[in-house]
C-alpha cells in the first residue's frame, strides 16, 4: 500500500507532466500545420462566448488553487493565516470556480 501512495502521489505527477511537455513540444514540431483553431464558428452561437468565458474563468481558477494549494508549503502562510481560514478561503473559492466552470458548461 505504501508504494502505491509513493506512486501516484509523488512519482506519477512527474510522468504525467513529463508526457504533457515533451508531447505539447513533439506535437507542436512536427505537426505544426495540423492544428486548427476552429471554434470561431462554434462561438458564433448566441451565448457561447459568455459561456466559454465563464467556462475558462472557472477552469483557470480550479488550476491556480490547486497550484498554490498543493504546492505552497504550510511555513510560507502560517504565520499569518490559520489553517482553518486557508481552507475556509479554498472551499469558497474552489466553490465558486467550481460554479463558474458548471455554468459555462451546461450552456454550451
Amino acid at each position: 500500500m505504501q508504494f502505491l501512495n509513493m506512486f501516484f502521489f509523488d512519482i506519477y505527477p512527474y510522468i504525467a507532466g513529463a508526457v504533457f511537455l515533451i508531447g505539447s513540444w513533439l506535437r507542436y514540431d512536427y505537426g505544426q500545420y495540423t492544428w486548427r483553431a476552429a471554434s470561431s464558428q462554434m462561438l458564433d452561437r448566441k451565448g457561447m462566448n459568455l459561456a466559454s468565458n465563464l467556462f475558462h474563468i472557472g477552469i483557470l481558477g480550479i488550476f491556480v488553487g490547486h497550484f498554490f494549494g498543493m504546492l505552497t508549503p504550510h511555513w510560507m502562510y502560517e504565520a499569518w493565516l490559520p489553517i482553518e481560514v486557508k481552507q475556509k478561503m479554498a472551499m469558497f473559492a474552489g466553490g465558486a470556480s467550481g460554479v463558474l466552470c458548471l455554468i459555462g458548461g451546461v450552456l454550451c
